[in-house]
């Protein structure tokens, strides 16, 4: 008796030692499971919900938290993988049982009874090698998560944790990804082939093999059928569904200059981007950004159609911008024709020179200094003589594109027509030195050259930083910072906003008094190409020297948009490919698109009530308090006040 008390004080000893130091190789392993932190994927999306990109690190996974999963798919899960599991403490001790019978039956481990809590163990702690030393592992931690989290906390991890295939990790990215479905959404086979996945994801991918997928989602439905967990009705329902699956990319990148722009604008505040499972709320419109890609590549085919034998657009490309007239807010961003062949952003990233899409500018300063639409200008010629860095003379004689002159003319003649002669003489009436402080001390212009070619836009800018310009004139007087993110969340719930930033430039009488002259500029001038019937669209074309560079930058009573056109290696595209013929049409498309997409899209642009409507020369003029009516032309004094 004694020898056998002493055995057993051994054994005990031993057991209990044997025990304690597989628990020292693996106690602090729980932790992972119990402060779980797995990596997340960061969504994107447009300012209507829409899902326009997914970042991630590795591992596709969009986190759901137990609340949020269909009690459903917790039966369906339970009754195919661990139907105990609400009555076991982490490891199931009678079906061990049956396992060790079978193992020993085989003479090798055949199967391994492992509940859910031993299955999540393995997946993110422990290999799956079949040892004992790994199974005893297993069971001791089993036993202290389970003393730790609720049942419910270990599902929500299994849940997010277990891979489904086809890249998907947790079963809300396995259900957007397979059935574009949100969890609440999916029918009782779609979680049956869901819950059947983690068995064997590879083989069970119904992408892959759906005859086996629908197969092991049947034997699901038919466990849960046997426990009484649902009907006959749904059950048969449920066994003749063949939901329909998708097979797509695991980024769902439907705007990639957008998403790169989004990568680089939070590169410095969130390193953790792709791995953080944030979601980012932007300005854009999904719906708006296809159809400015479509635009874009309406002229871009328009354009090549006229060089066939591509001797001038070898290496053609262009832009697109569309932005909120009322807050800046991006709402379009192309950067270029082809993603796939070029990721570079000329939306952004290029500096081209806008030519004179740049004249409007200075005939909004003429406008706040006092002069008026009416006012005339001097289309004369002129031959200028400077010393270049050499200090040898040189002679500048600018020319109209027209290569005419016709004398005096008025501001809105003027910019109609694009005049680059009534533009030069224009700056010297108001003075370079004021034209120039005014464009940057106030305006905010860089970069620009303090001679009279700033006339003819002889500076590079990019046309997103061009449209945050051109907002002055969208927007009646203000000049708006473009803004892309609107917020971002964090997987905690926690949100950050991101506001609007504007400057006041100029009241939006003055403003108004531009916005009318390149209203002509669309009606009656260079940018005729342009018009829309059953909507009002001002805008400015632009054109630099040998054709380098095509720009329209046009807007409606909501929506401002920008397009150019040019050669990545700054070649001409042909003599003809100017700013009303190159980059006009992909401004005409897409607002002729939007009329039809959204039919109660503002048309008219408002006349601010301190405007003056006022006949001159048989011709309905618009004037202000500031910008008066020359009084010798006046045919009518009856004013209108809007």
């Amino acid at each position: 008796m004694k020898y056998i008390l002493g055995f057993l004080i051994i054994s005990f000893i031993s057991v209990f030692g044997v025990v304690f130091h597989f628990y020292t190789q693996v106690r602090f392993e729980a932790e992972k499971l119990i402060h779980y932190t797995p990596k997340l994927t960061t969504q994107i999306f447009d300012k209507h919900g829409k899902l326009i990109a997914n970042m991630f690190d590795k591992e596709n996974r969009v986190y759901a938290k137990f609340e949020e999963i269909p009690s459903r798919i917790i039966e369906a899960l339970v009754a195919i993988e661990d139907t105990m599991f609400f009555e076991h403490r982490g490891v199931n001790l009678d079906a061990i049982l049956r396992a060790i019978v079978k193992d020993i039956k085989a003479r090798k481990l055949v199967e391994g009874a492992s509940t859910l809590t031993q299955q999540l163990i393995k997946t993110m702690v422990l290999t799956r090698e079949k040892k004992i030393s790994r199974k005893i592992k297993e069971i001791l931690l089993a036993f202290e998560i389970e003393t730790i989290l609720t049942k419910e906390e270990i599902l929500e991890r299994y849940l997010n944790q277990i891979y489904f295939g086809h890249g998907y990790y947790g079963i809300r990215t396995a259900a957007m990804g397979y059935f574009h479905k949100e969890l609440d959404d999916l029918s009782l086979k779609e979680m049956a082939i869901l819950v059947g996945l983690p068995k064997a994801p590879s083989f069970y991918d119904p992408t892959r093999n759906f005859d086996f997928a629908q197969s092991r989602a049947n034997r699901v439905l038919i466990r849960m059928h046997s426990l009484g967990w649902i009907n006959d009705g749904e059950f048969q329902r449920a066994l003749e569904e063949e939901p329909i699956v998708y097979d797509e990319t695991l980024t769902q990148n439907r705007a990639p200059y957008v998403v790169d722009k989004v990568k680089k604008d939070l590169k410095k505040i969130l390193p953790d981007l792709k791995s953080g499972g944030y979601k980012i709320y932007l300005t854009l419109d999904l719906d708006l950004q296809f159809l400015a890609k479509e635009a874009l590549l309406f002229s871009y085919e328009a354009i090549k159609s006229r060089d066939k034998k591509e001797r001038y657009t070898k290496s053609l490309n262009g832009a697109f911008v569309a932005l909120d007239n009322s807050n800046g807010d991006i709402l379009a961003l192309v950067g270029g024709v082809d993603y796939k062949k070029s990721h570079f952003n000329r939306a952004t990233q290029t500096n081209r020179q806008p030519g004179s899409s740049f004249k409007p500018f200075i005939y909004q300063i003429a406008i706040d200094l006092g002069y008026s639409p009416s006012s005339p200008v001097a289309d004369i010629s002129r031959t200028y003589k400077y010393r270049d860095a050499t200090n040898k003379q040189q002679t500048w004689q600018p020319k109209n594109y027209e290569k005419d002159f016709k004398g005096l003319m008025p501001l809105r003649e003027a910019l109609a027509h694009s005049r680059n002669l009534a533009t030069i003489n224009l700056v010297e009436d108001i003075g370079m030195s004021t034209l120039y402080n005014q464009l940057t001390e106030f305006y905010g212009f860089k970069n620009i050259p303090e001679n009279l070619s700033i006339s003819l836009g002889s500076f590079g800018i990019s046309p997103l930083d061009l449209a945050e310009f051109y907002s002055i004139f969208a927007s009646y007087g203000n000049k708006y910072d473009s803004r892309l993110i609107k917020s971002i969340e964090n997987r905690y719930g926690q949100s950050k906003s991101f506001g609007i930033n504007y400057k006041k430039i100029t009241e939006k009488e003055q403003a108004f008094l531009t916005v009318s002259m390149l209203k002509s500029v669309v009606d009656e001038g260079t940018g005729q190409s342009v018009g829309v019937s059953g909507i009002e669209i001002a805008g400015k074309t632009g054109t630099t020297n040998d054709n380098v560079d095509a720009w329209f930058c046009g807007f409606s009573p909501t929506i401002e948009t920008i397009a150019w056109f040019g050669n990545d290696n700054n070649t001409p595209m042909g003599r003809l490919e100017t700013g009303s013929r190159a980059a006009g049409p992909s401004v005409k498309y897409f607002f002729k698109k939007l009329l039809k997409m959204r039919p109660n899209t503002k048309r008219r642009f408002d006349i601010p009530k301190d405007v003056i409507e006022i006949r001159i020369d048989g011709k309905k003029e618009f004037f202000t308090d500031i910008s008066k009516p020359p009084k010798s032309k006046i045919e009518k004094t009856n004013k209108i006040i809007f």
